[in-house]
């Protein structure tokens, strides 16, 4: 039989390389031909189809080169070489029947090995393999994430996304995380993972694209004193959304900042860009901006070397999918829906309470909260106690509920730990530039006046009259503290630990 390749090829190790070779470049061009033609991009697809497969490529390349490299080796030293295969004759039973033992055997074996792996592909790029695999270090995330607005979108498209750079990024952060989990080196709670985060252009932008962001948005919250009798107030709130299409007209309201039409950059002092002394503006003629803050003094030595960024949609948006609530908004929440009854008395006191309290473990948390809760009715409102049986229960349940979510003692999470950006009332949020202290060279100021990003139609308490304007109100303090309020964050008391 005439021989396309040099003899040096006809080895048993070289013929084996070319297999790997061959079944390589077939698995490549049907997972690229699978990318292409899918409607939705598949992380994992290009994990395989573009990492994965390529090493086993060139380990089958490698056995061609040793192979060949062995043989002229072997010729070198006067050994016989040449490819020595077992020979079969189909003439003979035995041979017969081993070869077809063989042959039924390998395509069941590969049949059972592609179907595992396919499943556990499936299972790999699943919500459940992310957050339940290691289940007790990842349960807040996971529960977190499962009431979230995003709980419909599968966790690869933002921790991973499409193409290797990011898939290498993970799994070597993962290689760690496995290892943390093994060795109980988990840090409790886990920090967010911001500077390992894709930029919004890859993530979020996929689906919310600014340039389509219009107008204004109406927002009307409800809430409760901390009173015997849960006095009900309102405020409606006109939104300045913003953003909008350059080509349209001039940008403005709070998507101005998503590098429509302004580019802003900003330093921060630390991890969670909490503190940020300097603020950059430029426009699309080049024009500079400069805010520094005067409370916060920095020299420009110590700025070069501060986290600098170019700011997306996680600056304000940092808790899009794994949110922990705040238990006043919580509570008021769930009291507007009425499934707490705001006819008890100092149940939005006594519900907060209950939750805030040291609990050492999540049952124990749980079983805490209806004696709490149960305890006080009973010493304080006897009556009550008793004919309101059932709205207290209810209470109970709502309140466990609240607490199921937003706090797991064991890996010490609760919603101090993670500040929300998007607001001000119980974190810095937009005060961490817009504070009044921002001021660039030529006397401008970032402002922290109520109006600048919406407009107070109505502010109404229970039993008083509604104070209502198109043009916007002066906002009215629930509680009478003077005119503390103008001058400080609305954190400083509503988490203190902020």
């Amino acid at each position: 039989m005439r021989r396309i390749f040099p003899s040096s090829f006809y080895n048993l190790t070289t013929l084996v390389g070319l297999a790997v070779v061959g079944v390589s470049l077939g698995v490549l061009v049907f997972f690229a031909l699978l990318d292409a033609t899918s409607e939705n991009s598949n992380p994992y697809v290009g994990i395989i189809a573009f990492i994965i497969v390529p090493i086993v490529l060139l380990s089958g390349i490698s056995l061609v080169i040793i192979g060949v490299l062995r043989e002229h080796r072997r010729e070198r030293l006067g050994k016989p070489h040449g490819l020595h295969l077992p020979q079969i004759d189909l003439n003979n039973p035995r041979h017969r029947t081993a070869l077809t033992t063989v042959v039924t055997s390998t395509l069941v074996l590969l049949f059972i090995i592609g179907f595992t792996s396919f499943k556990a592909y499936e299972h790999t790029e699943s919500d459940e393999f992310c957050g339940e695999t290691c289940h007790s270090v990842m349960e807040p995330e996971y529960t977190a994430y499962q009431f979230s607005p995003h709980a419909r979108v599968a966790c690869v498209q933002c921790h991973i996304g499409s193409g290797a750079s990011y898939f290498v990024k993970s799994k070597l952060s993962g290689s760690y995380q496995v290892y943390a989990v093994l060795f109980n080196k988990v840090p409790r709670p886990i920090p967010t993972p911001i500077e390992n985060l894709r930029p919004a252009q890859q993530t979020c932008e996929q689906c919310h694209w600014p340039k389509n962001f219009f107008s204004e948005k109406q927002h009307v919250n409800t809430y409760f004193i901390s009173d015997e009798h849960n006095t009900r107030w309102t405020l409606n709130l006109l939104m300045k959304i913003g953003g909008g299409n350059i080509e349209s007209g001039p940008t403005s309201g709070i998507h101005w900042h998503m590098n429509i039409e302004h580019e802003v950059t900003y330093a921060a002092l630390d991890r969670e860009r909490q503190i940020i002394p300097w603020v950059r503006s430029r426009t699309t003629d080049g024009k500079e901006t400069i805010y520094r803050s005067t409370e916060i003094q920095v020299s420009d030595d110590s700025l070069k070397s501060a986290f600098t960024r170019r700011m997306d949609c996680i600056d304000c948006h940092n808790r899009p999918t794994h949110i922990y609530h705040p238990p006043a908004r919580s509570v008021d929440n769930i009291m507007t829906l009425g499934w707490i009854d705001p006819a008890l008395p100092n149940v939005k006191s006594i519900s907060v309470k209950a939750l805030e309290n040291p609990y050492a473990t999540k049952q124990g948390g749980l079983d805490s909260i209806r004696l709490t809760i149960e305890d006080f009715y009973r010493q304080n409102y006897p009556a009550i106690a008793s004919a309101e049986r059932s709205k207290i229960d209810s209470a109970v349940d709502q309140v466990q509920k609240i607490y199921s979510r937003n706090y797991f003692p064991e890996m010490q999470v609760s919603w101090k730990h993670f500040p929300d950006n998007l607001g001000h009332l119980y974190y810095k949020g937009c005060f961490r530039c817009h504070d009044g202290k921002h001021v660039s060279q030529d006397g401008k100021v970032l402002s922290r006046d109520c109006n600048t990003c919406h407009t107070i139609l109505a502010q109404q308490f229970e039993n008083d009259s509604l104070r209502i304007s198109l043009g916007g109100i002066d906002y009215k303090h629930p509680v009478d503290i003077g005119d503390a309020w103008k001058e400080m964050n609305c954190s400083d008391c509503h988490n203190p630990s902020d």
